[in-house]
């Protein structure tokens, strides 16, 4: 697999390591990938202190960091941002550092990690993102949707309550003027709560 057919839809990497070596590989790999932006710490410490002020789409883990494991690092991470996260162990216990992590969305790789591995985690990373992001947008979208009919129903209460209007008249008011006004239902809806409601 070549770096170029990994298509990540993010730019800011973070990576973990205690070791230099890897450290290198890493930055080497993430470079290669549409990773644009990318930051490599060796210890727990500083990754936490740099998640405090930046946001990262992606984080690698590679354990053991100078001074922790790495799998507390993995919770801290999965509780503060919204990162995928990738976590890189010693095949010996990998099976059980998976189950611990199974249910919160965290790639666990085994080591020796190979290039090609590493690439087929990215790009799963970037799909799974892609997807997460998605959905967030398309929340946001609904989120919006449900809060303007709050205010247009507000507004139709209103219109009802204080010029006599019936559900059907002040529905239509509310249609009549986003349009002819060529403004959001929404935004006539607060300017005639912000008239009968003040």
């Amino acid at each position: 697999m070549k770096a170029k057919e990994v298509t990540a839809a993010v730019d800011y990497a973070l990576v973990a390591s205690g070791s230099e070596k890897s450290r290198d590989f890493f930055l080497q790999v993430l470079k290669e990938t549409s990773y644009t932006q990318v930051t490599v710490v060796p210890t727990g410490g500083e990754t936490r202190r740099l998640l405090r002020s930046h946001d990262y789409d992606l984080i690698i883990i590679n354990t053991p960091l100078q001074d922790e494991f790495g799998h507390e690092l993995a919770f801290a991470v999965l509780e503060s941002t919204s990162a995928g996260v990738i976590l890189i162990v010693k095949s010996e216990i990998a099976e059980e550092v998976e189950a611990r992590f199974a249910d919160f969305g965290v790639f666990v790789l085994p080591k020796p990690l190979n290039r090609r591995m590493l690439y087929q985690a990215l790009k799963l990373m970037a799909a799974s993102r892609r997807r997460i992001v998605g959905l967030k947008l398309q929340n946001s979208k609904l989120q919006s949707k449900i809060e303007e009919l709050r205010f247009v129903d507000r507004a139709k209460c209103a219109l009802i309550q204080y010029l006599n209007m019936t559900e059907p008249q002040a529905h239509r008011y509310i249609e009549k003027q986003a349009m002819d006004m060529r403004i959001s239902k929404r935004e006539v809806a607060q300017s005639i709560l912000r008239n009968y409601e003040a």
